[in-house]
């Protein structure tokens, strides 16, 4: 039997799906056939669900306190240029060399 390709889910369909699980009318296994996902991803959607719920009304941890994608990058960019004009200083003082 070939395998099926790997298939990526909006965030509304696992939201749809965990809903439908967590209401209960129904057996997981049936949900799952209803939506052609396994069992197991249905009961990891509800699982999520569950565990997230208290965020969606401001309740849960904060997700963005941390430093943003282009913060961290221009620290990397100057963090590269000291480390680059350290190691030419140590080259011009004759130290040992400052690249191992």
């Amino acid at each position: 039997m070939p395998r099926r390709p790997r298939r990526n889910h909006s965030p509304a369909f696992k939201a749809k799906v965990a809903v439908e699980a967590i209401k209960g009318e129904q057996p997981i296994i049936e949900i799952a056939e209803r939506f052609d996902v396994h069992p197991n991803i249905v009961a990891k959607w509800e699982q999520q669900l569950l565990e997230n719920a208290p965020g969606a009304f401001g309740e849960g941890p904060a997700r963005n306190k941390g430093p943003g994608v282009d913060e961290l990058n221009a620290k990397i960019g100057q963090l590269t240029m000291e480390n680059d004009f350290l190691s030419g200083a140590l080259v011009r003082m004759g130290a040992a060399s400052a690249k191992r």
